[in-house]
């Protein structure tokens, strides 16, 4: 028999700030995802991809998938579901069988600052037999430590500058007029929280808006759960409704509950990106460090926002809101993702200060309320090559650059929502993403195409130090490392929307 291979980007280093608890029961039934290669490659150009033809040309082999089922079910595991389109296969089994199968062995830690949160840990890389050796890409959930944070900022009304209504925002943003999203569907991730029916039909209703369609699907277990906790994970979930919904009230929204880690994070996007109906966009307002991901994680996670671009799905990803640290330590600059993927649309943060009645702006500058009070993220990954549509903009980037637009986040100038009955403002980049989701939603219903992945139109070929079409510039700010200044840069990218403007851009390219 020959030996093991090691997976590729499997390896782990020891969790710190964890309290060893333990092992689990070998007998122990876990969950995890499988992720197999492509039949064929992905072009980095292919867009609107019928579903048949995507799965059969980029989705899993059909044979990969019987030698993988043959070698975990000899293993002791079973089979729960595959998806051929996906390339994903969800599996089941003892813990000791698949931590003899992946060469890794789990352990139970606990957040050494929380009461509760147990979850398993592993160290060093994975590794996989014949069988599955080429075959298996990613190997995710052994480890099923919290992935991901949500993006947002709450703060007392009492204490904001001024604060905005979504409706108030698309038009300070010149949202496409004649257009709500009607006939449009929106997915939106999330990895914690919920949301109660009471508050949507309470809070629309106050704008004046009908309640729009928001149902709720759960992934690998996880469901709506609403916590009457307005500053824990229900905030996140109600801000990403009532703003992309008020934005596009005549639009369905598809909220996609999946557990916070780094399987659950892939299925839920996977599973939205592949749904029918096709969404126009995704809305995904967590994320973490690019390197407190795995690079099997990250790969798969690109390759899962890839195959939305190409059935025509904009994905919307908030940048984070630890300004160019994210969060860090180390002193140096890093980025969020999935906001650094490529295949993602990054969305930054502003600070807007408007008369929201007289529609005019006073000013617009990147968002940074200083240590401890949030800033956008924004910067250049490390992980990921700048893409070809990026070049002519920003020709000195050593990778790709981070955000690509922008919109509102401070929370001392935030969205007016309201969470488990109480009404906030609530701030941060993850209130940006939904309402870029929510622009795109008004775009495609106008043009009558999916715009898919943006950038490509959204950048064109505006060279350095210039205004892109469809966007107004942000040049004042910083968010630590970086400065704004005219053209695209890393606090708030190419700028905030003229949705008008933008459309009329769109339309001409058509």
């Amino acid at each position: 028999m020959n030996p093991p291979h090691e997976l590729p980007g499997s390896a782990r280093a020891p969790l710190p700030h964890v309290t060893p608890i333990g092992a689990p029961a070998p007998d122990d039934i876990i969950e995890i995802t499988l992720v197999l290669r492509r039949k064929n490659p992905l072009p980095d150009d292919v867009r609107l991809v019928d579903k048949a033809t995507f799965a059969e040309t980029y989705g899993a082999d059909p044979d990969d998938i019987d030698a993988v089922t043959q070698a975990l079910v000899a293993a002791g595991a079973s089979v729960l579901s595959c998806d051929l389109a996906s390339r994903r296969m969800r599996v089941s089994g003892p813990v000791d069988a698949l931590s003899s199968l992946f060469g890794t062995s789990l352990h139970l830690v606990q957040p050494t600052a929380a009461a509760s949160g147990t979850f398993r840990a592993r160290t060093g890389a994975l590794s996989v037999p014949d069988a599955l050796h080429d075959r298996v890409v990613a190997v995710l959930g052994l480890d099923n430590r919290p992935q991901a944070r949500a993006h947002f900022r709450a703060v007392p009304a009492a204490r904001t500058s001024c604060s905005y209504t979504p409706p108030q925002l698309g038009a300070l943003y010149s949202f496409p007029p004649d257009t709500d999203g009607s006939g449009r569907t929106v997915a939106i991730l999330e990895l914690g929280g919920g949301f109660p029916q009471s508050d949507l039909d309470q809070y629309f209703g106050s704008l004046g808006l009908a309640t729009p369609s928001v149902t709720a699907v759960g992934v690998n277990g996880a469901e709506n759960q609403p916590g009457a906790d307005p500053t824990g994970a229900d905030g996140e979930v109600l801000l990403d409704i009532e703003v992309a919904g008020a934005l596009a009230p005549g639009a369905s929204f598809i909220v996609y509950f999946a557990p916070n880690s780094d399987d659950g994070f892939l299925d839920a996007v996977a599973t939205a990106a592949h749904a029918d109906p096709t969404p126009d966009a995704i809305s995904i307002s967590w994320g973490a460090p690019e390197d407190a991901w795995t690079a099997q994680a990250r790969n798969a996670f690109d390759e899962a926002l890839a195959d939305a671009a190409a059935l025509g799905v904009t994905v919307t990803a908030a940048s984070g809101d630890n300004g160019s640290s994210d969060g860090e330590t180390d002193r140096r600059p890093h980025v969020d993702f999935p906001a650094a993927s490529p295949h993602a649309l990054a969305c930054g943060g502003t600070s807007l200060i408007a008369d929201a009645a007289a529609g005019t702006i006073t000013s617009e500058t990147v968002w940074n309320n200083g240590s401890g009070g949030g800033a956008t993220g924004g910067g250049v990954s490390a992980a990921f090559a700048q893409p070809a549509w990026q070049a002519a903009t920003a020709p000195t980037l050593s990778g790709r650059g981070v955000p690509d637009t922008a919109g509102n986040a401070d929370p001392q100038t935030g969205y007016q929502v309201l969470v488990d009955g109480q009404a906030m403002v609530i701030g941060g980049t993850s209130a940006v993403a939904p309402l870029w989701a929510a622009l795109v939603a008004r775009l495609n219903q106008a043009t009558g195409v999916p715009l898919g992945l943006a950038q490509p139109v959204l950048y064109g070929q505006v060279g350095p130090a210039l205004v892109a079409p469809g966007f107004r510039d942000i040049v004042d700010g910083n968010n630590g490392a970086y400065q704004a200044g005219p053209g695209w840069d890393a606090c708030t990218g190419l700028g905030v929307p003229d949705g008008a403007a933008l459309l009329e851009t769109l339309t001409v390219d058509e």
